[in-house]
């Protein structure tokens, strides 16, 4: 499959579901892989992690504290929430506010394990990326962590984008650009993982999702690897 076939392939399933679930853990390269795969076959895109963010963000912004379950649930559910589902396009606003690049910041990449670890935070913002779904009349690309067992378990194919703990690293340094130490960049990449995977499990491919090791691929690469995947899978059925 040339690079020139891939960015001229016609829409698949025209007129039918075609739900793409990515699952992943930090700096496996999930939302810039995804973006460019919903770009490439024409569907909308969902990035569900920065629902989290937006969530913490608004939780932090109002003074709510992240260790209380109750207040942060409830949170979720006032949370006012304008995000893209374009991936030509990255906006995130809360109470109208562009929060974009706010929720991206460091104090809220280390907080946001406890808000997506609320279990009734998460069940709110899961109704709400059905949703979503739903509204895009199942023609979605869609990344996080839970995408594949919990949010569309029946997508019509299911990835788990995955790579080295080196890689990873590598990669959300390169993506901060240099700002962030050793230390830090642990703190936003392992150690949030490793609070994540209490409530989900997005380490090990489930049964009927299909792994892709993107550790020795470059970004092209890996879209092209995501890209054969899904043509395969729709192939079989």
């Amino acid at each position: 499959m040339t690079q020139e076939l891939l960015d001229t392939m016609p829409a698949l399933r025209i007129g039918r579901p075609l739900v793409v679930a990515i699952d992943g853990p930090s700096g496996s390269g999930k939302s810039s892989v995804s973006k460019e795969v919903a770009r490439r076959l024409r569907l909308a895109y969902l990035d569900t992690g920065a629902m989290y963010r937006a969530l913490t963000w608004y939780c932090v912004t109002k003074g709510i504290d992240l260790d209380d379950s109750a207040a942060v649930e409830q949170a979720s559910r006032d949370l006012v929430l304008e995000l893209s589902t374009s991936p030509l396009e990255e906006y995130v606003r809360v109470d109208g506010i562009d929060v974009t690049d706010a929720i991206r910041e460091p104090a809220i990449s280390s907080a946001v394990s406890a808000v997506a670890t609320t279990l009734g935070a998460r069940t709110e913002l899961i109704r709400r990326q059905r949703e979503l779904i739903e509204k895009h009349h199942r023609r979605m690309v869609v990344e996080g962590r839970d995408i594949t067992t919990v949010v569309a378990p029946g997508a019509e194919v299911r990835m788990l984008l995955t790579a080295s703990e080196e890689a990873r690293l590598r990669r959300r340094g390169i993506q901060l650009g240099g700002t962030q130490n050793a230390e830090q960049l642990a703190a936003q990449v392992t150690h949030r993982d490793a609070k994540d995977s209490a409530v989900v499990n997005f380490t090990k491919a489930a049964s009927g999702v299909v792994t892709l090791d993107s550790s020795d691929l470059d970004f092209d690469q890996t879209v092209t690897a995501a890209l054969v995947i899904v043509t395969k899978v729709l192939n079989r059925d």
